[in-house]
């Protein structure tokens, strides 16, 4: 009996049996760099929940990083959507329908 993957299974199946959409072509800053893929990272997602879903079972050092214990995002990281911040409005529930490039970036406080 085969069982049906999970959406976590499908996004990490690669390129070649991705639905029609698009790839995403995810871009991590260079101190979230030091947890995840070292380049850009094709995924297939279709919300911004999804796509963390993905990138944290591909890299495990990722958990908490961007996304705090409630699964939502952490003050200090944005997420770019196509070039939009959505880290302040719609979040982890943004649909990625029609996107084509995330950017999601870890910013540093100081004095």
């Amino acid at each position: 009996m085969v069982l049906p993957m999970t959406k976590v299974e499908e996004g990490l199946r690669g390129p070649e049996s991705a639905s029609a959409r698009s790839m995403l072509d995810v871009h991590l800053d260079s101190w979230l760099r030091e947890f995840g893929p070292r380049g850009s990272e094709k995924v297939d997602a279709d919300s911004v929940e999804h796509l963390l879903d993905l990138l944290e079972q591909r890299y495990p050092r990722l958990r908490f990083k961007i996304r705090d214990e409630t699964g939502h995002l952490r003050r200090y990281v944005r997420v770019f959507v196509d070039g939009d911040d959505v880290s302040g409005t719609t979040g982890v529930t943004t649909s990625l329908r029609g996107a084509r490039t995330i950017d999601i970036l870890h910013s540093i406080a100081g004095g």
